[in-house]
């Protein structure tokens, strides 16, 4: 009997997926998100490269997206973990959750960090270039120095606890927003049947959000081109050329970590990590070419609550994970450090090696959310070897924008499969939904806007 209405379950929700993915596939190819996306990159990277001073000036309008988005991204947040947690109604539940997502973190940030010093011993990049540290001005990275000198274990906990409750919705700064909706939710579990209006309300205000997230993503496609025609116009193959191997190691490690370690975890869980790459493909290449991680947050948080993850594991998780869980930040600190290390000719000792990695399971977290958080964690974190000078980081300014491409992608992805191993951990995730899902593929549909309206989907059943 038990064994009928599982597969009962799994025939309908197959059913379900594959009746949108046939819905889907009506739209002419064109419309679809990745392939608008790509024929973007390519437009801007031909922009850049042969008219480099109007790709430059194309800039601003490539910003006016990330803006947009992360407008949205804190509301998003606040509202869809409020309400996760409220209805959740057990402290247990929530505190599990966040317990085993905090331990997988650290798991996969650690061998993040591992994997890419071992890397970074083997395949030497950046030997012979025989750096002067005499020729590097610290004027030209003083502001990442600056704000490296200020961040401190003691700051970066205090930082948690916004001075006011509007002040992280204004800043966007995701920990602070993270706490008070935390203590919200469980303000509102407590208080019954008092806190049901307010709960309503939120919502409904999220299914607004993510309406809004839907209209701004019609100009995806415009910010990819412009983004990258900014990248190639200012920095163009030249400059890439000069510090290719250092490119290349990054890109090489970063993607065999997402397919071997992560797709390890993924396996571990039932899940396939070519599919789930299939799934979020539109999100990771658009952010690629934008590098900005967080702008594609709510609409991946869309994404896995349609396979079946439960609204608080998402809303735990997803946005937990930019703040501690930024693998490809990790790869590219640890080879960055190996990689001025062999420049200036520096010779570093394992026990050198291990403080270096030790500062950094603090320092890849705390620039979270900075502006240029991978120069910040550096600038953190080079003091711990004094012989490699703090201004020898200017020798990654021309390249940055390139590895900043990948770093984005890598803690996107990262971040994804977090969400789907703690879900699968605590059990808070429909296996029966996400692999009729993940098997079906997603497409863009007219009804992508009602994944949170239950009202929707009892008219679209109808």
């Amino acid at each position: 009997m038990t064994a009928t209405l599982v597969d009962n379950k799994n025939d309908v929700a197959m059913a379900k997926a594959l009746a949108a993915k046939k819905a889907g596939e009506k739209r002419p190819f064109y419309r679809k998100l990745y392939v608008q996306v790509i024929i973007a990159v390519l437009v801007g990277a031909a922009i850049g490269h042969f008219y480099p001073h109007l790709g430059i000036q194309l800039k601003p309008y490539g910003d006016v997206f990330v803006r947009a988005i992360k407008v949205v991204v804190a509301p998003i947040i606040f509202t869809t973990i409020v309400i996760g947690i409220a209805k959740m109604g057990d402290i247990r539940k929530v505190a599990n959750v966040g317990l085993k997502a905090l331990i997988y973190f650290e798991i996969a940030s650690t061998l993040a960090l591992i994997i890419g010093m071992i890397v970074g011993n083997v395949w030497k990049v950046g030997q012979g270039i025989n750096a002067d540290p005499a020729s590097f001005d610290i004027n030209t990275v003083a502001s990442y120095a600056k704000v490296a000198q200020n961040m401190t274990l003691t700051d970066f906990f205090v930082s948690i606890v916004p001075k006011s409750f509007v002040e992280p919705f204004v800043h966007g700064d995701i920990l602070p927003v993270l706490f008070i909706a935390v203590l919200l939710g469980f303000a509102l579990s407590f208080s019954g049947e008092r806190g049901k209006p307010i709960i309503s309300f939120l919502d409904a205000a999220s299914v607004a959000l993510f309406g809004m997230v839907r209209i701004i993503m019609y100009y995806a496609p415009i910010a990819a081109l412009c983004a990258m025609a900014f990248t190639v116009g200012k920095y163009g193959p030249k400059t890439l050329l000069n510090l290719g191997e250092l490119v290349a190691s990054i890109y090489i490690v970063s993607i065999l970590f997402v397919v071997v370690v992560l797709g390890g975890f993924l396996r571990l869980c039932g899940f396939s990590i070519a599919r789930v790459m299939n799934y979020f493909k539109d999100e990771i290449i658009f952010v690629f070419a934008a590098t900005s991680a967080e702008t594609m947050m709510p609409r991946c948080m869309q994404k896995l609550e349609k396979l079946g993850v439960s609204k608080e594991v998402v809303g735990l998780v997803m946005p937990g994970g930019f703040s501690f869980n930024m693998d490809g930040t990790a790869i590219y600190m640890t080879m960055a450090v190996l990689f001025l290390a062999h420049a200036f000719n520096v010779e570093l000792t394992i026990w050198h090696q291990l403080a270096v990695l030790f500062v950094m399971l603090f320092t890849s977290k705390g620039a979270a959310g900075v502006t240029g958080g991978g120069f910040v964690a550096l600038a953190a974190t080079l003091p711990v070897v004094n012989a490699v000078p703090v201004a020898g980081i200017a020798l990654l300014l021309g390249v940055d924008r390139f590895m900043a491409e990948i770093r984005a992608a890598t803690n996107l992805t990262s971040n994804i499969i977090a969400t789907l191993v703690v879900g699968r951990w605590v059990g808070a995730i429909d296996m029966d939904v996400a692999r009729a899902e993940l098997a079906a593929g997603f497409v863009e549909t007219d009804e992508t806007l009602a994944w949170n309206n239950p009202h929707a989907e009892m008219q679209a059943a109808e």
